[in-house]
């Protein structure tokens, strides 16, 4: 009961934030990237608020909306270079014609206004009328004062766009979820050191989404590129590097500063209680590009890109995580140190090697510092709407770091998992960052 509350309460809160961030009056006509920055902030809001967007189904959607919105803008830029062939099945996409004059807040607002409702039809009442919301509200500022002929052609562009890459999307193996990702019939490996359920919710007594990482990628050629070394071997012996690393995360949590108990939280990210990892990535993207005044050319590749290596980070991740399915610390402590031991964060529903959050941030370390810069500093207000500070950062790589450590802190995973995560992550990563995006 005390969950639902929370889960009510945070909903009731996101209705609200919805209402604040529409727009009351049409008379000031944003820029494309303002306009794509709001549907963001919309989408983000839609994560924590749909049941089916666990951090791998939410980086699925991000990736897509990302390339969406970047062939958008390709035909109106002289600089960008469309991902069709460079991506597996992108074959081709929709062309402008070159002799007719488009409207890129409109293109944008169309394509995103399609694109969300593909993405995110699957969300709750309040949700679909938020998204009905914006599209009425949002459309009225962005044809405001163009010509009939320019709006008809800018959206019908914008929607074909979002059309032609959500017919993509349905072909990668990750387009339906049912049973919001926990499958009705599966194997568990047996044995000693393998994962368990830590859950006592009767759904989550199998894994969640087993089968991810068997979907497509986007720029990493195939979802078992990027290995990794693997978990220490499983020991319940005292003098061994796993039961070290166990004996680690118990005194961690243990003996928890204030400091560590609010770096697990500030980047706990727990889905339909927050936009989750991806999401919180996101929302350091735009807070980034707000505050660097990015264009829109910059606003999409980095949006594109961030989608791109997110999505593939986690079928990466999950493709690992079902080859060790590795024992949880929880269960581990319990059972070989302490059986009154609790962590602080609660134990997801699937096995622990490699984290998801380490390697998504790796991945995002990667992106970012190769678009912005080493020891670009910043601000991330993320958490602030539920009550946590702002955090600051000397670069992307120090918050990655602490993203990965987080999860030692709040008592869920052990240090291989995060060090190998995080190495798993920039190379995936490197794969976007390869991706050709400029002439």
């Amino acid at each position: 009961m005390r969950l639902l509350g929370r889960v009510l309460a945070a909903c009731a809160v996101i209705a609200l934030a919805w209402c604040a961030t529409l727009p009351a009056k049409a008379a000031d006509r944003p820029t494309p990237q303002e306009m794509l920055r709001d549907w963001y902030y919309l989408m983000n809001e839609l994560v924590r608020h749909t049941a089916t967007y666990s951090p791998p189904v939410a980086s699925r959607s991000f990736g897509y909306l990302g390339v969406t919105a970047f062939e958008a803008a390709v035909g109106g830029s002289d600089r960008l270079v469309s991902l069709a062939g460079q991506l597996p099945g992108l074959d081709a996409v929709p062309a402008r014609d070159v002799a007719a004059v488009y409207d890129e807040t409109i293109v944008i607002n169309a394509a995103m206004s399609d694109a969300i409702v593909y993405y995110f039809g699957n969300t709750g009442p309040t949700g679909l009328r938020a998204i009905k919301a914006a599209q009425t509200k949002w459309r009225g500022r962005a044809i405001s004062g163009v010509s009939e002929d320019v709006v008809v052609r800018s959206e019908t562009f914008g929607k074909a766009m979002a059309s032609s890459i959500h017919e993509w999307s349905l072909t990668d193996g990750g387009a339906v979820i049912d049973n919001m990702g926990f499958p009705e019939d599966w194997d568990l490996p047996k044995g000693e050191g393998k994962w368990v359920p830590t859950s006592p919710i009767r759904q989550q007594q199998l894994p969640l989404l087993p089968e991810w990482g068997n979907n497509r990628t986007f720029a990493v050629p195939s979802g078992a590129t990027c290995k990794l070394p693997g978990n220490p071997p499983f020991s319940f012996e005292p003098d061994t590097q796993f039961y070290r690393e166990a004996n680690e995360v118990y005194e961690t949590v243990k003996n928890a500063t204030p400091e560590q108990a609010t770096i697990a939280r500030f980047w706990s990210d727990d889905p339909m209680l927050s936009m989750t990892p991806p999401g919180h990535w996101v929302s350091i993207a735009l807070q980034v590009a707000e505050r660097a005044n990015l264009s829109l050319e910059d606003n999409v590749d980095l949006l594109a890109r961030m989608g791109v290596a997110m999505s593939d980070a986690f079928v990466g991740c999950w493709r690992e995580k079902y080859a060790y399915n590795l024992i949880r610390p929880i269960t581990y402590i319990k059972k070989a140190i302490d059986p009154k031991w609790e962590p602080i964060l609660n134990t997801p529903p699937f096995p622990e090697y490699p984290s998801g959050h380490s390697t998504v941030s790796g991945a995002m370390d990667a992106v970012l510092t190769g678009f912005f810069g080493d020891d670009y500093a910043f601000e991330d207000k993320t958490g602030s709407p539920d009550g946590r500070k702002p955090r600051n950062y000397k670069s992307f790589h120090e918050a990655a770091e602490e993203a990965g450590i987080s999860r030692l802190y709040g008592g869920i995973h052990f240090r291989s998992a995060i060090v190998d995560g995080l190495a798993q992550g920039r190379c995936i990563g490197e794969y976007t960052n390869a991706l050709k995006t400029r002439k």
